[in-house]
């Protein structure tokens, strides 16, 4: 029988000479058995290899244990206190339910139990792979290093592979479930599977300098929205993000730099989390009226065509009377209706997700008057890089008026203030 652990082995003569053990364990592999070509007599015996000792220690087991420490074994770990020599065996880190099955034939072996009822195995000296600490990082930044013939190792938890010409994501990464951060920049990297969806661990994801022109909405509706926190799409191709991008609510950080953006998510608002923001250097005309709701740490929008405001020039759009679709959806949003597709037609649905606010807080869906307005970045952010040259840290932002009430009521107050 085997267990992968953690182990130290602590002398309980050394408090007597002044000293004491480290603390921390070494990645150990343990095996209870007997040595090789020993099928009838002998004793079994515990042994422990480790990368610096695969041939391993032993040690008697029969009527040669003191005492089992198991208070913390629902979390791995255990101690096991041998008579000769004195030494207590620390085991940490294992699996819980595999340390439980490992004491209790430990426990057998000691009370003498017959050898052939007990789970045995050969004590050979351990592999390579037993006993180092599994790798969580690997960096690759050439192509003649990029693994061709072997697997990435299971237990990644950081990867990168730049400058590697990648074409596409390579599958064998998408198997790599404890991944938590995946650089793949400067490649050439033209579409994401959606599969990409399924590293349910990632946090940060860099796709900085590749030839990406959208990015999928299946990836925003996966579980990256429970996990993704930092997303690099700078330096790409993309021209506009879904909808459903705004479901990642969890996005601390995002980067959208040198890129070919003529506008920002429509519900830009709803990424509550999100504190630094870049997007320099795209070719937005002015920014959604949900901007307004983001509270930033960090804004770079500089570079990028912003168009004059002007408030005197609605955009209307208005149906008077409104239509009864109309009435309904301002209805469904302003009171907070439930719905869903099990309720409505995915039209609506949909129409209903992207329903716009009017300053005065009430929805409207195809029936409004737009404008655009001058909005200092200050508003939104602590720290704000210059939009332009010129020094200013104002940008337009785009406003909806349910009604010509609502309108000629901002109207008014614009009047004044000019």
């Amino acid at each position: 029988m085997r267990l992968q652990c953690e182990v130290e082995v602590v002398s309980r003569l050394l408090p007597t000479c002044g000293l004491r053990g480290r603390g921390r364990g070494t990645r150990a592999l343990l095996s209870l058995g007997r040595p090789p070509g020993r099928t009838r007599g002998g004793g079994v015996y515990l042994m422990v290899c480790t990368a610096r000792d695969r041939v391993g220690v032993r040690y008697k087991v029969q009527e040669n244990i003191e005492r089992f420490f198991t208070r913390f074994v629902e979390e791995g770990k255990a101690t096991v206190r041998l008579r000769e020599p004195a030494v207590d065996v620390c085991l940490s880190k294992a699996n819980a339910s595999n340390l439980k099955n490992f004491l209790s034939a430990v426990r057998l072996a000691h009370q003498g139990t017959d050898i052939g009822a007990l789970p045995l195995s050969t004590l050979v000296p351990a592999k390579n792979s037993e006993v180092e600490k599994p790798k969580t990082k690997m960096i690759i930044t050439s192509r003649r290093d990029y693994p061709l013939t072997k697997n990435f190792p299971y237990s990644l938890e950081h990867l990168q592979t730049s400058y590697c010409k990648l074409a596409r994501i390579d599958m064998r990464v998408l198997c790599l479930k404890k991944l938590r951060k995946l650089d793949l920049s400067h490649n050439h990297i033209k579409q994401l599977p959606a599969t990409i969806g399924d590293l349910i661990c990632l946090q940060e994801l860099n796709l900085h300098d590749n030839h990406l022109e959208s990015f999928s909405g299946a990836l925003c509706n996966s579980t990256l929205q429970k996990s993704l926190q930092f997303l690099d799409l700078s330096q790409n191709k993309i021209k506009a993000l879904p909808i459903q991008f705004c479901q990642l609510r969890e996005l601390i950080n995002l980067k959208l730099d040198d890129n070919e953006l003529i506008r920002l998510p429509f519900k830009i608002g709803q990424l509550d989390h999100l504190r630094f923001l870049s997007a320099a250097r795209n070719k937005l005309p002015f920014l959604p009226s949900d901007f307004r709701k983001l509270c930033l740490e960090n804004l770079d929008l500089f570079g990028n065509p912003f168009e004059p405001p002007n408030p005197l020039v609605p955009n209307i759009q208005l149906k008077i009377p409104l239509t009864l679709l109309e009435c309904a959806a301002r209805a469904t949003v302003n009171y907070r209706i439930p719905y869903g597709c099990h309720l409505l037609p995915s039209h609506l649905c949909e129409d209903l997700e992207v329903a716009k606010t009017c300053q005065c807080g009430s929805a409207c869906l195809s029936s409004f008057i737009q404008i655009t307005v001058t909005m200092n970045l200050h508003h939104v952010a602590h720290t704000v890089v210059l939009v332009d040259n010129m020094g200013g840290t104002e940008a337009p932002i785009i406003s909806y008026f349910c009604s010509l009430d609502c309108y000629s009521q901002f109207l008014d107050r614009y009047l004044q203030s000019n």
